[in-house]
């Protein structure tokens, strides 16, 4: 069985940084996309990021140039540095991984909140 755990969401002044990590584990043959959503209070979840097995990348717009996601696939990690936050950035953060595995599909971790005060 396949699970992803995250951390490192918190609450911040703006204008600051957080790192949000986002570990698969279990019986993993291999991990193509993996990636960040986000979902803020009474709004639809929305792309933040996404990252190829090869690292390509992509970013929604409100988020270019501030954010960079990165993964470490020899951990199986993805990671999302946040940089110069803003209030508009407080959401629950949700990482998900297209996953190769005895049972494959995408896979969701289990949201880490983001609290960025003015």
């Amino acid at each position: 069985q396949v699970h992803l755990v995250e951390s490192g969401g918190g609450l911040v002044q703006a204008g600051r940084s957080l790192r949000l990590s986002c570990a698969a584990s279990g019986s993993i043959l291999r991990i193509n996309d993996m990636g960040w959503y986000r979902q803020a209070p009474g709004k639809q979840r929305e792309l933040v990021a996404t990252i190829g097995s090869g690292g390509n990348t992509n970013y929604a717009d409100s988020v270019k140039g501030r954010f960079t996601i990165s993964r470490d696939n020899a951990k199986n990690t993805v990671y999302l540095q946040m940089n110069s936050l803003k209030p508009e950035d407080t959401a629950v953060y949700y990482c998900y991984a297209d996953i190769r595995a005895s049972i494959s599909g995408v896979y969701w971790g289990q949201g880490t909140q983001v609290t960025v005060s003015s």
